[in-house]
This record gives structure tokens, sequence and C-alpha cells, in this order.
């Protein structure tokens, strides 16, 4: 079947741009590269902290692996203490989206800083809003299950290299205390990082083991507070942006996924399911322009008959989550 990314004559002639919201560590990314994969398109990243070239593990970004050949756009292109502002972003990925619409293929930005987003979407008079016609999806995760999922990250993130990637950024000394309040060392993962590494550097008895372990294990009790402090305002801030007029934001449920991955379970196939099958589907309608994308997508999208069933454990699990947390 033939999409359309350009419109059709008398239906929607405006360029068409999706958008994939959602909350840190909901899988964003990789619904994005899936959609750009199988309709032509190229990421445009909306991460205000992924745009800075280095710490790949605390930033989270995407491996070259992950991108399957898709090609990025506003990734790690900055140096690490460049201020990049909302105004930068707005103009930086109009640009962007240009650039994919003019080459005939599917703009798909995706990231985590929904201020950013909105920029682009109503800044300069609402203007990128009027000149393109724009799908909204939102990947969402029940609260007590994208706690436990965003600490669990963090745990991976400390086994694949956390604490040397924050020790070879480390700054000491007068004015250290600047370094994060700008660039990618505003990143969740290094201010927390801050007392331990010094604490390392100093020796003595500052650094005797046991109380650099001790130092160590709250600094990441920190770094999993914080992101999930940040995941919670990432919510509210979509809810904001759902509500305005001309924001038709598509929520897909991936909560079933988590639980999943909670409880060891296999996953691949629940994702297919519940997140991927539902916006392939949006997206293919969207492209085709033959009929706005209907009230019953957006049901069947996020509604319990189209989720494959929680498992008993799964919801032991999400109440033990909870608790702990």
């Amino acid at each position: 079947m033939e999409y359309h990314v350009g419109g059709v004559i008398g239906q929607s002639p405006k360029p068409k741009v999706v958008f994939v919201l959602g909350a840190t560590a909901t899988g964003k990314s990789k619904l994005a590269i899936s959609i750009a994969e199988r309709f032509g398109g190229e990421v445009i990243n909306s991460d205000k902290i992924q745009v800075h070239d280095g710490f790949p593990i605390i930033t989270n970004k995407v491996t070259e692996e992950e991108r399957a050949g898709v090609p990025h756009h506003l990734l790690g292109v900055l140096h690490p203490d460049a201020d990049f502002t909302a105004e930068d972003f707005r103009r930086e990925a109009a640009a962007a989206v240009a650039r994919v619409l003019a080459a005939g293929r599917l703009p798909v930005v995706a990231g985590g800083s929904n201020t950013y987003v909105e920029a682009l979407v109503e800044g300069g008079g609402g203007a990128f809003r009027a000149a393109h016609d724009c799908l909204f999806l939102w990947t969402d995760v029940a609260p007590g299950l994208l706690r436990w999922y965003t600490a669990a990250r963090v745990d991976d993130m400390v086994r694949r290299g956390l604490v040397g990637e924050a020790r070879a950024g480390f700054v000491d000394g007068a004015g250290a205390a600047d370094y994060y309040t700008r660039g990618v060392r505003r990143a969740i993962g290094i201010p927390e990082m801050h007392g331990y590494l010094l604490a390392e550097r100093s020796g003595g008895e500052a650094a005797d083991d046991g109380e650099l372990a001790a130092m160590l294990d709250g600094a990441v009790r920190e770094i999993k507070a914080n992101t999930y402090r940040l995941a919670a305002t990432q919510v509210a801030k979509i809810r904001r942006l759902s509500a305005l007029d001309g924001w038709d934001v598509r929520r897909v449920d991936a909560t079933v996924v988590v639980a999943r991955m909670a409880e060891g379970a296999p996953h691949r196939e629940t994702w297919e399911a519940v997140v991927w099958k539902p916006c392939e589907e949006m997206v293919g309608r969207f492209l085709e322009a033959s009929a706005a994308v209907d009230d019953d997508d957006n049901a069947a999208a996020g509604s319990p008959a189209a989720l494959a069933p929680m498992t008993a454990a799964c919801r032991l699990r999400a109440q033990l989550v909870q608790l702990q947390y």
C-alpha cells in the first residue's frame, strides 16, 4: 500500500508528522524506530539532554544497533556544555522536519522533553501546527510499574557503566556546581554522583570502602527517585498537552508489557500486540488520509479488550512494587 507523507489533494494537503510522546522508560524510542522502519521515516530526537554528545549510558541514547539503520536527527550533535533552549529546538527541529519531508519520508519526532515539543508545535504563533497534519501517540504505563521499571533501568545502567561514565566527566573545584546547570551535565545521573566521586577522589577517611559503598548506594537511590519524579512530571505535561486545542493525543497503554517484564516473562509478543499493532494501524490510516483516525481506534489501543490479560503474578508484582517504592 502506498502512503502519503505530503497529504492528498482534496483531503489533507498538509504534510504529515508523527509525534511519539511518553514518560521516560515507556518505550518511545523503540516505537519511533518501528514506525520509521515500517513507513519509510526518520526519527527527530526531542530529548533536550540527548541532543548533546557524550554520556551515552547516563542519557540512555539509542545505540547504532538499536537504530536499525533508521536516520536520527538532533541526537548527540551538540557539545556537552552547549546551551540548547526550547527556541533553539523549535528552529532546528522544524528544519529537520522540512528536510525529511523534502526527501519524501515521514518525520517521527520522539523524546521526553514535552516543553520542547510544545515549543515546536505551538511556537511562532502555532505556525507549525497550522502547516502540518500531526498525529500524537502517547505510550503510557501505570505509575506503580513505571516506578519499578525506572528503578530497574537505573540498576541496568549501573551494571553497564554509569559510575565510570560519571567519573570520566567528574568536575571538582570552584565553579563545579555550575557544570550541573547547563548542557548534558544536567542529566539525571550526573549531579547525584558528585558527592560520591568527590569522596572517592579525596581519599583518607572519607574514602573508607564501607562509607564509599554507602554513599554510592545513596547516590543510586537518589537517581532512581529523581528519574521517577521526572517521569511523573512528563506524564502531567502530556495530560496538559492532551487538553489543548488541536492536540489529538492517542494514548496507548503499555502497562501489561512492563508487568510481564517485572515478572520475568517474555514480553516481545505482548508489545507487538498491545503497542505496535494499534500504533501501526493508526499511523497507516493517518497516512492513507482516506479517513480520520476515529475514536474507535483510540479505544482499541487502550481498552482492556485489546490488552493481553494481566496474570495474577503480574498483579501481585504490581502491588509489591507499590509497597516497595
